[in-house]
């Protein structure tokens, strides 16, 4: 551990913060229609990012800066490092897209998508409550921002008046209980809450209050139920490219944010949290699994699944501590964040077919519109295919691995009550997967309402190419990115 260079734990963010105002101020120089300049300038800066913050967590070295309110270790490391690979990635995919829709007149979608990057970053290595609502807040303003990007779209506004009105109150909750933690506990540093409350001196009654407003905002942030009626709305009514922003990278700040109030703050109300996220993941299960059956718009299906699989990671999360030691909580944490990580690779996936789907005047957004997609290219039709079975979890996919391990990590905690909810857990799965082998149908066995090919810029072929392989590859040999959670799931705990 290091508390000395403290601009050493934040250089990532600094590299950021420059490259995105300097993104900015170059832009007003362009001229092209594409925005190239902006456009690579965005894509090297996200690969630099995604290196430096891939070396600092192999290095394995945890760094506290600025009197112990930043933390930069492996677990933060590698969730920016997947976290710069998911922006870079929806750039290739949404170029073609938001230059047809003229979504790039001033550059704004890329250095809006930056800006939320950052607070994803701040998000990620904060250590301190107000630290985290900082984070947040410069995310979540630049997602209001990228919703309503294109102004005259009328479902795109509406849909970011919705998202806007929802996540501020989402935000007052999460800062109301922070502030009763703040009270009770007289600390604003996450290390500080955790001794306070570990005393038992502090009145139970006031922290589990200020806990269930904790909780509620970070149900919102994940888009679980019953704090989910935003997902559907905005990911049907946005733009798909920024369907794709808001609905991966996102998640990732999301899991940190829960492990580091939860875990590293408030572990020893662990009993307590548990209990609310297991009846959060009950609901969205059930209701997530259920909507997503009779939807026909597939962006809105999607939204749904993503209300399900937000499910597993709460699953995981709540299986940290059982019979009052938490022995399996290195197995439960590193369950939930390989799920998260590989929820967000699938997500890329299925948007990214989306995007190259669309056109100029046309949205691909009705499970419909993928009809006969095998007829006109068997390799995009079977990439999509292959994410699809990964997000019902059928092997060898990565989607399987990813819920078979958050399943063992419950039922490894033994009691009845875990075992009974990773049945429930499986049930719904199996009712959620109708949904996926539907529009599986659709592009094998429904014809092609056109003939038209299906052609796409090199850059995007070749990275939806190796993102769908990936989905195969990390299924059957999920050992490498499984050991990568466990170990940096380990050091945050030991830290």
């Amino acid at each position: 551990m290091i508390d000395r260079f403290s601009w050493v734990a934040i250089y990532p963010e600094i590299v950021l913060l420059v490259m995105a105002c300097a993104i900015a101020l170059l832009d007003l120089f362009d001229r092209s229609r594409g925005r190239k300049v902006a456009y690579v300038l965005s894509l090297l800066t996200l690969l630099v990012l995604a290196v430096l913050t891939g070396m600092n967590a192999s290095a394995g070295q945890t760094v506290y800066g600025f009197g112990g309110i930043v933390v930069s270790d492996q677990m933060a490391n590698w969730l920016k490092c997947f976290a710069a690979l998911s922006v870079a990635v929806t750039f290739v995919y949404s170029r073609t897209y938001i230059g047809d829709r003229g979504m790039v007149r001033g550059g704004e979608w890329y250095v809006l998508s930056l800006l939320s990057l950052l607070g994803i970053y701040v998000m990620i290595s904060a250590n301190n409550f107000l630290l985290i609502y900082l984070g947040l807040e410069c995310l979540t303003l630049a997602g209001y921002a990228l919703v309503a990007l294109r102004r005259d779209h009328v479902s795109s506004v509406e849909a970011a008046m919705k998202y806007f009105v929802l996540g501020a109150m989402a935000s007052g909750f999460l800062l109301y209980g922070l502030s009763m933690m703040y009270g009770a506990t007289g600390t604003l540093d996450i290390p500080g809450v955790f001794r306070a409350v570990a005393t038992g001196q502090i009145k139970h009654q006031v922290l589990v209050f200020g806990l269930v407003f904790i909780v509620a905002g970070l149900a919102f942030k994940f888009g679980a139920v019953p704090f989910h009626m935003w997902i559907p709305d905005v990911y049907q009514g946005a733009p798909t490219s920024v369907t794709l922003i808001i609905g991966s990278a996102p998640k990732l700040a999301a899991f940190a944010m829960a492990i580091r109030l939860l875990v590293e703050g408030l572990l020893p109300l662990a009993i307590d949290w548990q209990q609310m996220l297991g009846v959060l993941a009950i609901a969205s299960l059930l209701l997530g699994n259920l909507a997503s059956v009779v939807q026909t718009n597939l962006k809105r299906m999607l939204a749904y699944s993503t209300i399900a699989q937000i499910g597993f990671v709460f699953l995981g999360l709540m299986a940290g501590v059982a019979g009052g030691t938490a022995l399996g909580a290195a197995n439960a944490y590193s369950s939930a964040m390989f799920y998260v990580v590989t929820y967000v690779m699938t997500t890329l996936v299925s948007f990214g077919i989306i995007l190259l789907l669309s056109r100029e005047g046309f949205e691909s957004e009705e499970i419909a519109d993928l009809a006969g997609l095998n007829q006109r290219s068997p390799l995009y039709a079977g990439i999509m295919a292959v994410c699809l079975f990964s997000l019902a979890g059928i092997p060898p996919l990565v989607g399987f691995q990813a819920k078979l391990s958050v399943l063992q990590a419950l039922i490894s905690a033994g009691s009845g009550l875990h075992i009974a909810i990773a049945v429930f857990a499986v049930l719904m799965s199996l009712i959620g997967a109708f949904a996926y082998l539907r529009v599986v149908k659709v592009m094998y066995f429904d014809d092609a309402a056109s003939d038209a090919p299906i052609r796409a810029p090199w850059d995007m072929r070749a990275v939806l190419s190796v993102n769908g392989a990936l989905l195969l590859v990390l299924g059957v040999l999920p050992g490498t990115l499984m050991t990568l959670c466990a170990r940096a799931v380990v050091q945050m705990l030991s830290s």
